[in-house]
């Protein structure tokens, strides 16, 4: 692979912002929030563009409305970013405990057994995540989507490093 160089490069920099947004989870939560509104906006008026080039009014109608719900959504979000803070944590709470609601049910019904006990486990700590941003609730807000923002960075930023490493010494070889 020529280009190992830059996916280190990527990988270095998503680290850094991880460790940048775990250091510092009210900012990255913040940051998240405005960024999330930034894309519904942006998807909004994308979906308002396409909404012309559907087949037959049914469809034109539903994307033009989901268009201007993603907007105003959108511009909710990067106006009031406190709010939109508290907000995206519950859905995100809700979130964690419907899926991992549903995870445990597949991980129950399931007849392999690795599968199974991955499931279980998974869908247990997506409950208990779901259940302690809700324990604390609304002041989990502050830091939950930083925090989350934040081990996704180092997740991502970890993988590009042995994936750059490993390419790299694939070359060599």
């Amino acid at each position: 692979m020529k280009n190992w160089f830059l996916w280190l490069i990527v990988g270095v920099v998503s680290l850094l912002g991880g460790l940048f947004a775990l250091a510092n989870p009210f900012a990255a939560t913040l940051t998240a929030v405005v960024l999330a509104g930034w894309m519904f906006m942006i998807v909004g008026i994308l979906t308002l563009f396409l909404a012309f080039g559907d087949q037959g009014w049914g469809g034109r109608i539903l994307a033009l409305v989901i268009g201007l719900l993603l907007i105003i959504m959108g511009g909710n979000l990067v106006g009031e970013p406190l709010q939109g803070m508290i907000s995206l944590t519950y859905f995100v709470g809700l979130m964690m405990l419907v899926t991992g609601g549903f995870r445990l049910l597949l991980g129950m019904g399931s007849a392999i057994p690795q599968l199974r006990l991955a499931m279980i486990v998974s869908g247990a700590i997506s409950i208990i995540l779901g259940a302690m941003i809700f324990a604390n609730f609304p002041q989990s807000a502050v830091v939950v989507l930083g925090v989350f923002l934040a081990i996704e960075l180092i997740s991502n930023g970890v993988s590009l490093i042995v994936l750059a490493l490993s390419r790299k010494n694939e070359t060599v070889a």
